[in-house]
């Protein structure tokens, strides 16, 4: 294992703060020899020395470099194995400034410590039994979460309620599969140990909970990422205003040329706590031009990404004339995932909103002033009820991680086969193979089963200080 993350007996160094100027900056050591190497670099004020320091309290002193102050510091001790790596550890809160970050950087190098690999410190924490893979993997997506629901699918994780779960179910496996694999010992005396209907009760009960995680990651995905919301209709209906409208910011070209929209334009907006991203598209039209030609496809492109559609039509359209659209929309999309909302603009023109508008077209409708922002906040409203995310109250794991969501599949498919073969009466051998299969998927999520390829493409995609 050459590859610099798998190095565990380095003494590694790295900045756990944002590069660049700031009132402070924490520099992070982890390894064997960081005690060692510290003791010849710091000072504490006080007459002290580095080893009477307690672990886990801040020290007051300074680094030096052959005597040569470099910064005035607060250094805070961490004794193996309580620390967040499992190693003996160091964290060093400096002075903010670049050259000072540097500096201290390098006079670890020069000290016999090496720059950390991205998700280094992690990693260890990971090899050392600190976390599970799948708890590793959510301090990368805690990190990088931008919104409430990311952040609490995140923080749960790290905590190991996924987890959890995940090691229920392959420790109830584990306990048939070794009974299995007694029979085969005994298979000469055609004794079974395994009994076939608590196998098939414990099946059953597996894979319908492996099929509530499955389906959970069509929710998880949106919250982690943003779900996706796609503005769309006629040309000149007002889906560029509407977009300005709900940042209450100039984000799209407002005008009353048809087909200014020529390409999809995309932000991000946090409501309550769950990101939504929003795209505004080029407007639904035959067309000669071959750029608008271009946008108009790629609407129908961002349509099949999108979780929520907002029709947006001219409220002084004639209700046949809607009704007759939204059918022909309905039936291109064809993806009953898929939410699809109804927004009458252009009610300022109107004077009076149509009585029996309820009465032609089914589907939710809105009806808003873009230009006049009336009524915006009912589309924000709308959104949220699409959203029956329940993170914060529920007790339910919820899957984010395609990774995760893949080799869950994999776990019900071997499943399956586990099943067909018990109700086929085939013999234990044929049984524990599936079995073993089944496991095996399993522990790729929390990582009783790893390989140096999956642990450098978890790990290198970190922030190099975590």
């Amino acid at each position: 294992m050459n590859h610099p993350i798998y190095q565990t007996g380095d003494t590694i160094c790295a900045l756990a703060t944002p590069s660049g100027t700031g009132a402070i900056a924490v520099i992070r050591v982890s390894g064997k020899n960081t005690f060692p190497i510290l003791s010849k670099l710091f000072k504490p004020y006080g007459n002290l020395d580095y080893a009477s320091l307690e672990s886990h309290k801040m020290t007051l002193g300074q680094i030096h470099e052959e005597e040569k102050p470099i910064d005035e510091v607060m250094l805070t001790k961490f004794l193996a194995p309580h620390s967040y790596t499992g190693e003996d550890v160091a964290e060093i809160s400096c002075h903010g400034s670049s050259f000072i970050q540097q500096e201290l950087l390098r006079v670890l190098m020069d000290a016999g410590c090496r720059m950390a690999s991205p998700g280094e410190f992690t990693m260890r924490a990971f090899l050392r039994g600190k976390m599970d893979l799948s708890q590793a993997e959510a301090v990368a997506d805690l990190i990088a979460s931008n919104s409430a629901s990311s952040h609490t699918l995140a923080f749960r994780q790290m905590r190991g309620h996924f987890s959890q779960r995940i090691q229920e179910l392959r420790r109830q496996l584990v306990d048939f599969a070794s009974l299995i694999e007694l029979e085969l010992d005994f298979s000469e005396e055609d004794v079974e140990f395994a009994n076939r209907d608590k196998l098939i009760n414990l099946l059953d009960t597996m894979q319908k909970e492996l099929g509530q995680l499955i389906e959970s990651f069509a929710l998880g995905n949106v919250l982690k990422n943003g779900i996706p919301v796609a503005i769309i209709g006629k040309p000149n209906v007002g889906k560029s205003t509407l977009l300005n409208a709900i940042f209450n910011e100039e984000k799209a070209i407002v005008s009353e040329i048809p087909g200014t929209t020529r390409d999809a334009i995309e932000d991000v907006l946090v409501i309550n706590g769950v990101s939504f991203r929003f795209i505004d598209t080029a407007g639904l039209r035959e067309s000669d031009d071959t750029v608008e030609s271009i946008g108009i496809g790629r609407t129908y492109e961002k349509i099949e990404q999108a979780a929520i559609i907002l029709y947006m039509f001219d409220a002084a359209t004639p209700l046949e004339e809607i009704n007759e659209t939204i059918g022909e929309f309905q039936e291109k999309i064809d993806d009953p995932g898929k939410r699809l909302i109804l927004i009458a603009n252009k009610i300022d023109l109107l004077e009076e909103i149509p009585h029996n508008f309820k009465n032609l077209v089914e589907l939710e409708t809105i009806f808003v002033s873009a230009k006049r922002k009336e009524n915006i906040s009912l589309i924000n409203e709308s959104l949220l009820k699409s959203v029956s995310s329940g993170v914060e109250e529920s007790n339910q794991s919820i899957v984010a991680s395609s990774r995760h969501y893949q080799a869950l599949k994999e776990t019900l498919n071997s499943l399956d086969l586990v099943s067909q073969g018990v109700n086929k009466g085939i013999s234990g051998d044929l049984l524990s193979s599936d079995i073993r299969a089944a496991l095996h998927h399993l522990g790729t999520i929390t990582g009783e089963i790893t390989n140096d390829e999956l642990l450098g493409n978890i790990f290198g995609r970190f922030c190099i200080g975590k």
